[in-house]
């Protein structure tokens, strides 16, 4: 396959709006990759996940009924392509990655949900549940959002999770002649400045390394590339410069987290995943 470009895409279908949009974006990308596209509906299992993915309509006498999701995946692709279908039973999260693995899929496509503060805080969805388990890429898609790489954000870190990331979103740019912008966020307090102002230089010079190390390498082989540095809550600041930009994406790692942080405390990823209007890209793993 051709460096950047995907060759089996897996896309969780709830029969949401935003789940019919993601694959809707799917197809179309798909087209332009020739790749293949697989939909997967995932049914719970009575111990499974809270969520139920079962869509309930009106039949046009009040009266509601309910549908299995994948069924409308047929009226969405209306024969302008074809892709292979499945239908689940289990844990959610753990069902879509092991359709996934068993495809040789390498990248999942969902779509983003509003959640509660409360699902957020102690539930957390089964996106996100997803991007902490999955090995491979994913790509979460809010509302009415496209699938585009005219103009791609990049946050980075500096760490092995950023450097992964890097490397898969060179790949990206270069396929698909992308403006690539690089941030790197300063999350320095008020207190830090006043009381180790030295900490804090030490700080913005790291930050402007790592910046600097994906611009170089961007340049090395002909991309347009761009840096910030920002101060201030990380998923705010990448939120905001995404707005300012007007950026197609968002690319960045996924920092790993053990046992309670798992259920308690969402990544800076995740937060801007339920903040950003764009796609966001969680890299997992270098890309082959």
């Amino acid at each position: 396959m051709a460096v950047g470009k995907y060759k089996c895409m897996l896309v969780a279908f709830d029969g949401s709006d935003c789940s019919k949009n993601a694959l809707k974006q799917a197809i179309k990308f798909a087209e332009s990759e020739t790749c293949r596209v697989t939909a997967v509906t995932v049914l719970r299992s009575s111990e499974g996940e809270p969520e139920l993915v079962r869509v309930r309509q009106s039949d046009g006498s009040g009266r509601s009924r309910d549908h299995t999701p994948i069924n409308s995946i047929k009226l969405i692709v209306e024969d302008k392509a074809e892709i292979q279908t499945i239908l689940e039973e289990g844990v959610i999260h753990e069902a879509i990655i092991d359709v996934a693995d068993k495809r040789n899929c390498d990248l999942i496509i969902m779509g983003r949900r509003v959640l509660s503060r409360l699902e957020r805080a102690f539930v957390g969805s089964f996106t996100a549940r997803v991007i902490r388990y999955s090995p491979i890429d994913v790509l979460v898609m809010p509302g009415k959002a496209v699938i585009a790489w005219d103009t791609i954000l990049f946050a980075t870190d500096g760490s092995k999770y950023s450097d992964i990331a890097m490397d898969r979103v060179l790949e990206l740019a270069s396929a698909h002649g992308s403006a690539l912008k690089i941030v790197s966020v300063l999350g320095a307090s008020d207190n830090l400045y006043n009381e180790l102002p030295g900490a804090v230089e030490r700080m913005i010079e790291h930050a402007q390394e790592n910046v600097d190390v994906v611009k170089r390498k961007a340049e090395e082989i002909g991309l347009d590339a761009e840096t910030f540095i920002r101060e201030g809550e990380p998923h705010e600041q990448i939120v905001k410069l995404v707005n300012e930009l007007k950026a197609d994406a968002v690319c960045m790692g996924s920092h790993g987290r053990t046992g309670l942080e798992r259920i308690l405390m969402g990544s800076v990823t995740e937060k801007v995943i339920e903040k950003a209007k764009c796609p966001v890209l969680v890299v997992k793993q270098a890309h082959v």
